[in-house]
């Protein structure tokens, strides 16, 4: 059975003492709970949330890495540094690297494949924009994300390989997918996950303005598997309801 993973991502939010707040009210839920429970916060911070987070049953994860250990790389962070923070999950090809970044589809498959060499948990986001669903090309943009990334580049076990569907017009917004646009993705995805790759055991998480108030109805289908969430994990409060979902 595959375990539910709820995972933070923070963007470029939290200062110190935001963060301390956070994990103190927060750790117990996380401690008790028969969910994974992932965060990634912003590079200044991972070291904090890492000690903060230790035997609370809380991964850290990055929200990106440099497809390199070390080296002459200006303003990039590698693989060895986030080795040395406690990180034990990255997220790779998130629609804001992805769009306000300009990250092309070969620079993602380097960083796939960096982060497989390195034993990490791989969270790889893909989803369409709102153009793309209106004019029905949004499963070939799936196609093409997932294809590009992971063909002849696959080398960790189907647990530690997550997919992320976000649709690019709901991140954010305040608008989510409805629970039937939301299944019919991830089922598009499953299949692909299965019948391309034999991974039909990795699993796939919905993001895109995921509340405690509507958690319950994405849940609901059996093809997803958890969510990543955004504004909603930025207090600890709403962090925990999604948690408890």
């Amino acid at each position: 059975m595959r375990r539910t993973i709820i995972a933070a991502n923070w963007k470029m939010n939290m200062l110190s003492k935001e963060v301390v707040d956070f994990f103190a009210e927060f750790g117990n839920t996380a401690l008790n709970s028969e969910r994974e429970v992932i965060i990634a916060p912003a590079y200044p911070y991972i070291k904090m949330s890492a000690e903060l987070a230790a035997g609370k049953n809380i991964t850290i994860a990055a929200q990106d890495v440099y497809p390199k250990a070390e080296g002459a790389f200006t303003g990039m962070v590698g693989g060895k540094m986030l080795a040395d923070l406690g990180v034990k999950a990255v997220i790779i090809g998130h629609s804001e690297r992805r769009r306000i970044f300009g990250e092309p589809n070969d620079l993602i498959r380097e960083k796939v494949k960096f982060v497989q060499e390195n034993g990490l948990h791989l969270i790889f986001c893909v989803g369409e924009t709102l153009p793309e669903r209106e004019s029905g090309v949004m499963f070939d943009v799936l196609k093409e994300q997932i294809y590009s990334a992971f063909d002849d580049n696959l080398t960790l076990p189907p647990e530690k390989i997550t997919i992320a569907y976000e649709p690019v017009w709901a991140i954010g917004t305040g608008v989510t997918a409805t629970p039937e646009q939301a299944a019919e993705m991830h089922t598009f995805i499953r299949k692909i996950l299965k019948g391309r790759y034999d991974y039909a055991d990795s699993r796939i998480l919905y993001g895109g303005s995921v509340k405690p108030e509507n958690i319950q109805g994405l849940m609901a289908n059996e093809d997803i598997d958890g969510a990543l969430v955004g504004g909603a994990s930025l207090k600890a409060s709403s962090f925990m309801k999604l948690v408890n979902f």
